[in-house]
């Protein structure tokens, strides 16, 4: 099915909020028609897949390219890259329709008056930080499900009976996706405090200043959840040695136990001439199956002594 791409303005008061999603690069062309001052290499940038984070300053815009983190099924997070390019009267927002945060605000912006009033009624500037604090939070509500998935393999950690292994690992890319993420935005938001200050005749640092203390929050957050995940990593890696050790010990008490037996039989295996074999003549001291019974003795003898030497060392008995 092909997706449909969408490019739609909203006007308050002189001031126009651009979105576009997924646009080609004839669709960025035709907006750069509206705006000579845009340079053709920033088109270039909106469409890159690999574009790193950055802010471009212009006698009369800005171009900012911003990372925010999207679910993914497979990989648990992945980049979605968000281009702005913001003046005095305008804003357009360029990404692939990834960020439903910002779907969302501009749907709201378009049906309800009084919330576009207070959001595009001010400067671009203003508008931009309603922007990203929105991204910001949507990026609390990731961080809380990361640490909801840290809290459901705690009890897993210990249960001998479950491997958490790949879920650790899945968590620690999740994080460091995020970290990375979070990394950007916050270098971007400190820039961008002094940067969009002259497209807005208020001081927009407060606000500036209130999303770095949401990212702040979330980098702390993030620090957090990669300490606590680094401790399961290496909890489960002592006890999946822990475990295996056990098994090797089991199997090698079990091994050594079948000497005498294995070795027994291997005499009474042999074409020569041994007491109570076939060719010297069967004992029947106690029947017909006296030979078998003395080699049953003679096997289970040293095995008996060797299951109460390993008791004595501590070696049979159950851990605490």
């Amino acid at each position: 099915m092909e997706v449909q791409k969408s490019q739609e303005s909203i006007t308050n008061s002189g001031f126009t909020w651009t979105d576009m999603q997924r646009p080609a690069y004839e669709d960025l062309v035709e907006l750069g028609k509206k705006h000579p001052s845009f340079n053709k290499l920033n088109f270039e940038d909106c469409l890159s897949k690999i574009q790193i984070p950055k802010i471009d300053r212009y006698e009369d815009h800005l171009f900012i390219v911003m990372h925010f983190p999207t679910p993914d099924k497979e990989r648990g997070f992945v980049f979605s890259q968000l281009s702005l390019f913001v003046g005095a009267d305008y804003l357009v927002t360029v990404h692939q329709g990834e960020l439903k945060p910002i779907e969302e605000l501009f749907s709201i912006c378009g049906r309800d008056e009084s919330l576009r009033q207070t959001m595009m009624g001010k400067s671009s500037g203003y508008l931009l930080h309603k922007i990203i604090d929105a991204l910001v939070d949507d990026l609390l509500h990731l961080l809380m499900k990361v640490v909801g998935n840290i809290e459901d393999i705690e009890d897993s950690v210990f249960d001998e009976r479950v491997s958490v292994s790949r879920q650790i690992a899945l968590l620690r890319r999740e994080i460091t996706t995020l970290r990375r993420i979070v990394l950007h935005v916050k270098r971007a938001v400190t820039e961008l405090t002094k940067d969009v200050q002259r497209f807005s005749k208020e001081d927009l640092t407060a606000h500036f200043k209130d999303v770095q203390d949401h990212v702040e929050k979330v980098n702390e957050a993030l620090e957090e959840a990669k300490e606590t995940v680094e401790i399961y990593k290496d909890t489960d890696f002592v006890l999946s040695s822990e475990k295996t050790n056990k098994i090797l010990a089991v199997l090698t008490i079990i091994f050594t136990l079948s000497i005498p037996a294995t070795v027994i039989g291997a005499f009474y295996g042999m074409n020569v001439n041994i007491p109570g074999g076939i060719e010297t003549g069967s004992w029947m001291q106690l029947g017909p199956y006296t030979t078998f019974i003395f080699a049953l003795i003679i096997s289970l003898a040293p095995a008996a002594l060797m299951f109460v030497y390993f008791y004595r060392m501590g070696w049979l008995e159950r851990p605490r």
